[in-house]
């Protein structure tokens, strides 16, 4: 015997198990091809899948709970935070982790928020912080307050353009501007695309003494290269305290990696976990998990550095060709109409009320018709928002790099889905 132990799973069992998850994954929607137009973003360059999966591979084993231990995970963040801060114009007091998506990107900017005002406030301890953000704001700011113990103040967007005024979320901040944790700006906003008047609500809330954060989960990797000449919402807008970028959407690297940055090294550590409470390891976590996977981190890491900046130009040109090119279409279909002025790569398609009723398209019976065909879009359910108005029903579409080549058909399909339905 050559004291190598004995294999524990048969070849067949392997090959077995394999086979299932193939075929589980082939009853999926496509995740390639720019058929799917939400949850996965294509930049449509197999070779970027190949690289992505070979770094994970490397560091499938690697343990990213303690970066003194595995020295190259603090390296491979590193990088990455210093990228996030170069695209995103941050100076050298911006600092900031990964994160394994925007969920949690936004969870620890609640958190840092909310440990901040405490550590301000000691005598305040009896009163609930308040978290300030317009009704498009991303749920995971929702569940934030839930799980952090913040009182929520929700302000409405104008219905129509879908967009919200900074002087209604001023107002808001300021009816109790010290019990403020946080307000919290989109750019873009997920429902409808619209960018959030990042440098005025900014500046008035440092006026106030209220931190401001920046979701850019969605927008955060093709903002800086989308065409034309875009309001200040990033890093350089001064009052700006926090932002997440999220790098598994228009950063084009597989789920789950996102940026975190806070403006200054001591509102990084109210993101901190540590204690010593325990007789085991002392424990230091940068972020919710314990354990992490390291394979995300990895390929974030190769895919950034093999596109580079230039590459996400040419990246978020074809996004930009696509979502005009769909854009239009859509606008030309008699009975759909695309809600508000959509910043970025993102449609909300509304039924067109002012057409008589027999012309007018319902969304989500559009998409079952572009199902039907092919198509994956995403139903949105609208909602009453608290001044009473109510936001409408819209099918949303995400147009990516690869969405380009696939544009003339989706808007033929399209249009002639809204002819199904009419």
């Amino acid at each position: 015997m050559d004291g190598s132990p004995a294999p524990t799973t048969s070849s067949t069992a392997a090959a077995d198990a394999l086979a299932t998850l193939r075929a589980l994954r082939d009853a999926d929607p496509p995740t390639h091809g720019g058929r799917v137009l939400s949850y996965v973003y294509d930049p449509g360059r197999a070779d970027l899948d190949e690289l992505a999966a070979e770094a994970a591979r490397l560091f499938q084993p690697v343990n990213g709970l303690d970066p003194t231990t595995f020295r190259s995970v603090a390296r491979l963040e590193r990088d990455l935070v210093a990228l996030a801060r170069e695209v995103l114009h941050g100076d050298p007091d911006v600092v900031g982790s990964v994160t394994s998506g925007g969920t949690e990107s936004c969870l620890l900017a609640v958190k840092a928020a909310r440990d901040a005002w405490r550590a301000a406030r000691p005598e305040r301890g009896d009163v609930v912080p308040r978290l300030v953000l317009p009704t498009t704001a991303h749920p995971a700011f929702r569940k934030a307050a839930h799980y952090l113990g913040l009182a929520l103040v929700e302000v409405p967007v104008d219905v129509a353009s879908g967009a919200v005024r900074a002087r209604t979320v001023l107002d808001a901040v300021g009816e109790d501007a010290d019990a403020t944790a946080l307000v919290v700006v989109s750019a873009p906003a997920y429902p409808f695309g619209a960018l959030d008047p990042v440098a005025e609500v900014a500046a008035g809330a440092a006026a106030l003494g209220v931190a401001c954060h920046v979701d850019a989960c969605f927008g955060g990797w093709v903002l800086p290269w989308w065409p034309g000449d875009l309001p200040a919402w990033d890093l350089s807008v001064p009052g700006v305290t926090s932002l997440s970028a999220d790098l598994h959407k228009f950063g084009y690297t597989p789920k789950g990696a996102s940026v975190l940055l806070h403006r200054g090294r001591e509102r990084l550590h109210h993101q901190y976990f540590a204690t010593k409470g325990w007789p085991g390891y002392p424990v230091v976590n940068a972020t919710m998990l314990g354990s992490r996977a390291a394979g995300p981190l990895a390929a974030a890491w190769a895919v950034t550095r093999a596109l580079g900046v230039d590459g996400y130009a040419g990246l978020t040109r074809a996004a930009h060709d696509a979502t005009v090119a769909v854009r239009g279409g859509i606008e030309a279909t008699v009975g759909l109409r695309v809600v508000g002025a959509p910043t970025g790569p993102v449609l909300a398609v509304a039924c067109d009320d002012d057409e008589p009723a027999q012309r007018q398209v319902d969304p989500f019976r559009w998409v079952d018709a572009l199902r039907a065909r092919g198509w994956l879009a995403q139903c949105q359910p609208g909602m009453t928002q608290p001044d009473g108005t109510r936001l409408p029903r819209t099918a949303h579409l995400t147009l990516t790099a690869v969405t380009a080549g696939v544009a003339g058909t989706l808007v033929r399909d399209a249009a002639a889905a809204a002819d199904d339905v009419r």
